[in-house]
């Protein structure tokens, strides 16, 4: 066939054809793509898809979570992960891989960090790239998500992150510069909220200037499903793929925009380019055969290397063989091991901790439920757990989230244990000191309790073969290697971020800057429960003979200790000398080395691009400035064992603003004033509108809370009670926190067609109380869009004619 393809075959190319496929255009060679959700395990929905799960998916290999994987530290593991994913996709018929997650956890608080690595841009970046490296290896697409900015689940359609091009280049897009410069991926999914005032999806500068122009970028941009808010302005900046399907909405006003002047043609065909090369990309014939069972033992050493031991007071762990152990505790029987939301995994199997200490060489004298998962006191399950806790050496306490504490479309209020839980754990202390608590979770939880347990192993989410991981490092079968890529703050109020998280109304401020996680603590000198990069061993080692020059460290790791073992040593960099304002030092490299007892490795780790650097704001660009820079080695970001210092020449150093920016060069961001972020924004503040005011089809239906009409409020309200009504079950419904976030123009977008954009104007005005005109305009809009959408169809299932509209793309 040729290449030439109508005008409405271009405009049809950038939407979807269903909730999971894009059109084909047979004539053209252009064959339809299936994507799937597959951050840590393919969810390729059978029969007729939803977006959110409610129709059961094929099986496929649950991986740990990327919060997860990022403890382990460990590039090449990430990459088998991404080739086994690629691998199943292929297998599964599905072309394009919706993963990984890499927006950075700016609060712990964000529903979604379970499906994200890491606070830090650069482990995030090192560890994605991996993913997506493997993924394509396969001959299928990645599609790294969600560009960018977006942190928080409140209102995740339809806020605005207002935050600093600084703050936004070092912290927010850098660790997406690092996988498009070094793993070339052939898709990005752009997120759903505003970025500075635009939407993702329709920002030219995210899309054009810095994507395509600045990075290279020459794939897709697929919108997230629901994200697209105006399909001529996003074909014009930069969007390519929106998903899911609109029907033929979208198709119609990028014709008309054509044919009025708004649309230059030129960008339709820009991005028509965009999905034929996808299209041509994608080659799943290069995926090797799936092995099941070798996807299972991979999940479990990946859950094995990513396990970190938090606390292992007097060496109780390991246990040694036939230790007398009590198993206490609901999720030893009914395991957490991945998140709620569009990333559920029907999992190939299922491990529990239960049958795998039963397999163990431990002596199980009993096991004891506990608590009940969804919280509440039960006197009878607490009772049967202490007794069990007396006839044992050592209790094995399974605590941990359940499904409702972190959710996709839901933040979290708090950093808590469910009270039951903790509760159980002091009892338990009353009758033994020989507790090893076991913590399953996908985000930081706070720890008072922890004086109360004489170790504590944190698994996070370990996916189908957590359970079995999680005994292997118990018995000392593995040594645990992973450490935390993320800070545990003490208390929740600690968190630079705390006073800003979540914006509940149109803006989310970054007031903290470039202050999230680490770079906070350790600039305003914060006290943390566990820092970044912390994680113990069964073994301990040295460093030594660090030496810093122009090219990179050199170093030498020892095990000093009597068993086998894994280290990750961790380079970080600070200014030493005045310029522009920084955090204190920040991760610039890392190295996972494994060693035999008493072995010794010397390690050397590159310098690159990002090591120096900082984004000028005056200059529009990245820059390095001359000065001196400090270089530190060590276990964790406080436990630095050796350091050097370097010169390195540049640029002139940044005028001090000091005066300006105070807080910013302090790193006390915890309270920044309106004047102060101001400056630092470069721009005044957006102002929050009335809630009085008439809603607009970009507000979240839990908007209809202020809504002028009694029944859009009696509509919200009700929404809001099935939520917590499912809530009170255990069972997040994940449809409920879509639909109560989800702007009107959603409706629109999420429909197939069924309800057209002028449709949605109508539903506005319904809303808004004018119930007899937005009733009118809802039923005329209706018979308007089926015969609009029917003329369409018509017109693009028909052969082409050779008239002046057939061009080439």
């Amino acid at each position: 066939m040729t290449d030439e393809l109508t005008l409405i075959e271009k405009a049809a190319l950038l939407s979807g054809a269903s909730v999971w496929e894009t059109r084909a255009v047979e004539r053209a060679g252009i064959r339809a793509l299936h994507l799937s959700d597959g951050p840590h395990g393919i969810r390729k929905q059978l029969g007729s898809g939803d977006h959110l799960g409610l129709n059961a998916s094929a099986q496929a290999t649950c991986f740990p979570t990327a919060a997860t994987v990022a403890n382990s530290w460990d590039l090449e593991l990430a990459a088998q992960v991404g080739e086994a994913l690629g691998a199943e996709a292929a297998a599964l018929d599905v072309d394009v891989v919706l993963g990984p997650g890499l927006n950075i956890k700016r609060s712990p608080l964000c529903g979604r960090n379970f499906e994200y690595f890491s606070e830090d841009p650069y482990l995030s970046g090192k560890l994605a790239g991996a993913y997506v490296r493997g993924i394509q290896s396969q001959g299928v697409a990645a599609c790294p998500k969600h560009f960018a900015a977006n942190s928080q689940e409140q209102r995740r359609m339809a806020s605005d992150s207002v935050v600093d091009e600084r703050t936004l280049r070092e912290i927010y897009l850098t660790a997406f510069e690092m996988v498009v410069r070094e793993a070339a991926p052939k898709a990005i999914m752009s997120s759903y909220n505003k970025v500075n005032g635009e939407y993702a999806h329709e920002s030219a500068h995210l899309l054009q200037d810095i994507l395509r122009d600045e990075w290279g970028f020459d794939g897709a941009v697929v919108s997230d499903w629901g994200g697209s808010n105006d399909a001529v302005a996003a074909v014009a900046a930069g969007g390519t793929l929106e998903m899911p399907s609109p029907g033929l909405d979208s198709v119609r006003q990028l014709l008309d925009a054509v044919a009025t002047g708004t649309l230059a043609e030129k960008h339709l065909d820009a991005r028509v380019a965009e999905m034929r090369a996808l299209v041509e990309r994608i080659d799943p014939s290069l995926a090797r055969a799936v092995d099941l069972e070798a996807h299972h033992a991979l999940a479990r050493r990946v859950s094995e290397a990513s396990h970190v031991l938090l606390k292992n007071d007097d060496a109780l762990l390991p246990l040694a063989a036939g230790t007398r152990v009590a198993v206490i505790g609901d999720f030893a029987e009914t395991p957490r091991y991945q998140g709620a939301g569009s990333s559920l995994v029907n999992p190939t199997a299922l491990s529990t901790a239960v049958e795998a200490l039963d397999a163990s060489s431990l002596d199980v004298v009993s096991y004891a439920q506990g608590f009940r998962r969804t919280g509440g006191e039960d006197e009878a399950l607490a009772a049967e757990a202490v007794a069990a806790a007396r006839a044992a050496d050592v209790v094995l306490l399974y605590l941990g989230l359940d499904e409702t504490s972190e959710s996709e479309g839901n933040d979290r209020n708090h950093l808590d244990l469910p009270l039951n839980q903790v509760v159980l754990l002091n009892r338990l202390r009353q009758a033994t000191d020989r507790i090893v608590v076991v913590l399953s979770a996908g985000s930081v939880v706070e720890m008072p309790w922890i004086d109360d347990a004489r170790a504590v192993l944190h698994g996070y989410l370990g996916g189908q073969a957590g359970a079995e991981a999680t005994v292997n490092v118990l018995t000392g079968a593995v040594n645990p290697s992973g450490r935390l890529a993320e800070t545990y703050p003490l208390h929740l109020e600690d968190n630079p971020s705390h006073a800003y998280f979540p914006g509940r109304a149109e803006s989310a401020e970054y007031r903290e800057g470039l202050y999230v996680g680490y770079r906070y603590y350790l600039s305003a000198h914060a006290p943390s429960l566990f820092p970044f990069g912390y994680g113990l061993s069964y073994t301990t080692f040295e460093y030594g003979d660090v030496a810093v020059d122009d090219a990179g460290v050199t170093f030498t790791v020892t095990n000093t200790g009597a068993v086998a073992g894994s280290e990750v040593a961790q380079v970080y960099v600070g200014r030493a000398s005045n310029g522009v304002h920084r955090p204190v030092r920040e991760l610039k490299g890392f190295r996972k080395v494994a060693l035999e007892a008493r072995e010794s490795i010397t390690v050397t780790v590159p310098f690159d691009e990002y090591t120096f650097r900082h984004y000028s704001v005056a200059r529009d660009a990245w820059t390095v400035e001359t000065a001196d820079y400090w270089v530190g080695v060590g276990a964790s970001v406080e436990d630095i064992r050796g350091s050097g210092t370097l010169r390195v020449a540049g640029e002139a150093a940044s005028m001090d603003r000091r005066a300006e920016l105070p807080s910013y060069y302090s790193a006390q961001v915890a309270q920044v004033s309106d004047a102060e972020f101001a400056v630092l924004l470069g721009h005044a503040i957006p102002v929050a509108t009335s809630d009085r005011r008439p809603l607009g089809p970009n507000d979240p239906l839990l908007a209809m809370h202020q809504a002028p009409s009694p029944l859009a409020r009696l509509a919200a309200r009700i929404l809001r009670s099935l939520i917590a009504r499912a809530e009170r079950k255990g069972k997040p419904d994940l449809n409920l926190y879509f639909l109560y976030n989800m702007p009107f123009r959603a409706i629109g977008k999420m429909t197939n067609g069924a309800v057209s954009q002028e449709m949605v104007g109508s539903i506005v005005t319904l809303v808004n109380g004018k119930h007899l005109r937005g009733l009118g305009g809802l039923i005329s809009g209706f018979g308007r869009n089926r015969r609009a959408s029917r003329e369409l169809a018509a017109q693009l299932t028909a052969a082409p004619s050779a008239t002046p509209a057939r061009v080439s793309a």
